[in-house]
């Protein structure tokens, strides 16, 4: 019994000790188990996870021409301007025409306005004889006839300039004017030179007055450095710099020209006005022309019982009603209320408002400052457009029944309201020197070179606009990391880079109207990219916000881990000391 007992002992305690391995070993291979899926579950989520989700959450931002961006930061603007120079019969001798005809010169002026800005301008003037048209056309001795023809037989480039140097005793132009320009692109020059003149001294001669008759036709410095001044801080230069340039609209590439006919007393007045044909006969060929510039829409509206909104001051001394100079900004706003809008256009709107006065404030007079009236009874609002009051004599209609029938003036309203608008679109005004005559444009509203004028000024704008936008749009993007940046706007990007850097190419080439549809197009597409709505979207998205929402999902699968990992370094040490 006693040795049964321990054998059956001994038997129980080796099977105990071999239980007792066996769960040491599962529970070791478990243990090993917990280590390698730690282990795999950790490399699935760095190798695999975190890449998956940093791209898939990543802020999509295609790639931008950064570097030639920055180079346009400092624009030195190279404007070079074509001149021919054109000697008629009698102007020269037969040795000065062997030594001078035909040439070609340049001469530039660099304006340095900081340390960024600048531009030079280059005259590449050109000295030829006159062919055998023009000679015979500047024979004549009616000046205006000989610029038509001339128009018609030599078709001159925009932007650039042709003086035709006439003999000193020439009848083309009255003998006390040396100076006579065209309302197209020519200009006529009554002769400074004289048989005993070298070479030298002839072209010195000329030179002095093409400068003048250049600083006519096409720009100013002044005119381009108010063009410029996107790119200064505000108070740089003197008001008078921008005195023309602050009356005038921003260049767009279209507006809206608006005509409204106020009457506030409809039953004392019964207007009417063919605003449909004064549009046709005076207002249009003026767009027509206009129409290499921008795109121009026309509407026309009559409002009734619309007032000004500032009472008139009666003047017993001319019995008559007066708005002074200083109550006249007081009255744009509340008209300016009742003449509604285009909203579903984003072009400027210029308005044009005639008005006539009610029964009880006729006549209606503006005066100025020192209490004069002003002779055209209107005044214009920068940027805005332009008001004429239009006063009923109602002693000359010998009508005693009200209300009376108006018939407007189309006539001399439009010749008001265009003279406005010229200055509005930014076509300036001339001060040429005292020997200069400049020919009326006539019907032609605005002559050739003064569109080009506006053109030379417009395409310098542009440029300075566009530039101004793709610095700021390229300094935003690079300090605020989360923009989405789409290909569109990437598209337009390229599209306003490459725009500007043509428009400046073709400058220094001299070809004005291609420079300005590549700055017209450079400054839309700077602009829509710089204004493209999907920018915001992430705008406003921290970093806060950013932990405040992965935290909670990365943070329940990261413990495990990050404990399992733990442990597992710990055995690995504790085994590490074992050894």
């Amino acid at each position: 019994m006693s040795c049964h007992s321990d054998s059956t002992s001994v038997v129980r305690g080796a099977r105990g000790k071999m239980a007792t391995v066996v769960a040491m070993t599962a529970a070791a291979e478990e243990k090993s188990r917990g280590k390698y899926s730690a282990s795999c579950i950790t490399v699935i989520v760095v190798l695999v996870g975190l890449p998956l989700w940093w791209k898939t959450t990543e802020t999509y931002r295609a790639s931008l021409p950064y570097s030639q961006i920055s180079e346009l930061d400092i624009l030195l603007l190279d404007i070079s301007v074509p001149v021919e120079v054109v000697f008629t019969r009698g102007t020269l001798t037969a040795e000065q025409q062997k030594r001078l005809l035909p040439q070609t010169q340049f001469s530039q002026k660099l304006n340095q306005l900081d340390g960024k800005t600048g531009f030079k301008y280059r005259y590449e003037k050109t000295y030829r004889a006159a062919t055998g048209i023009e000679q015979d056309a500047i024979m004549g001795e009616n000046v205006e006839v000989t610029v038509v023809t001339l128009s018609r037989v030599y078709e001159s480039l925009i932007g650039s300039v042709v003086i035709y140097v006439v003999p000193a005793d020439s009848q083309l132009f009255p003998q006390e004017v040396t100076v006579y320009i065209g309302k197209h692109r020519a200009a006529f020059l009554r002769s400074p030179v004289t048989r005993s003149h070298t070479v030298a001294e002839v072209l010195q001669d000329i030179d002095d007055y093409v400068e003048d008759i250049l600083q006519t036709m096409s720009f100013t410095d002044d005119m381009v450095v108010a063009a410029l001044s996107s790119r200064f801080p505000s108070g740089t230069f003197g008001t008078d710099t921008f005195t023309d340039s602050m009356t005038a609209f921003k260049s767009s590439l279209g507006y809206e020209i608006t005509f409204s006919l106020l009457n506030p007393d409809p039953k004392s007045h019964n207007t009417c006005w063919d605003i449909e044909q004064a549009v046709n006969n005076y207002v249009q060929p003026f767009l027509d022309k206009m129409s290499v510039f921008a795109n121009f829409s026309v509407d026309s509206q009559i409002l009734y019982y619309a007032v000004l909104g500032v009472t008139p001051r009666y003047n017993k001394t001319s019995s008559s009603f007066t708005l002074n100079e200083d109550s006249l900004p007081h009255v744009i706003n509340p008209v300016e209320a009742k003449l509604g809008s285009n909203v579903a256009s984003s072009y400027p709107v210029l308005n044009f408002l005639l008005y006539v006065p009610e029964y009880s404030h006729s006549p209606l007079y503006i005066r100025d400052s020192d209490g004069s009236p002003v002779e055209s009874n209107t005044f214009h609002s920068s940027r805005w457009g332009g008001i004429m009051i239009y006063n009923v004599d109602h002693q000359q209609l010998n009508e005693t029944l009200l209300p009376v029938s108006v018939n407007i003036d189309m006539a001399r309203v439009m010749e008001v309201f265009l003279t406005q608008l010229r200055l509005l679109l930014g076509i300036q005004k001339v001060q040429p020197p005292s020997q200069f005559l400049v020919q009326s444009p006539g019907n032609m509203i605005a002559t050739d070179w003064e569109i080009d004028r506006l053109l030379w000024v417009r395409t310098v704008e542009n440029i300075a606009t566009a530039t101004n936008t793709l610095t700021s749009l390229a300094q935003l993007l690079d300090e605020i990391g989360n923009i989405v940046i789409n290909d569109n706007i990437a598209s337009e990007v390229y599209s306003a880079l490459a725009s500007v850097q043509q428009s400046l190419q073709e400058l220094e080439a001299g070809r004005l109207l291609s420079a300005f549809q590549a700055s017209k197009k450079g400054i839309t597409s700077s602009e829509r990219a710089f204004f493209d709505p999907s920018l915001l979207h992430l705008l406003y998205f921290p970093d806060d916000q950013k932990f405040a929402i992965y935290i909670p999902l990365f943070l329940p699968m990261c413990v495990p881990i990050m404990l399992s990992l733990l442990k597992t370094a710990k055995d690995f040490k504790w085994r590490k000391k074992v050894d």
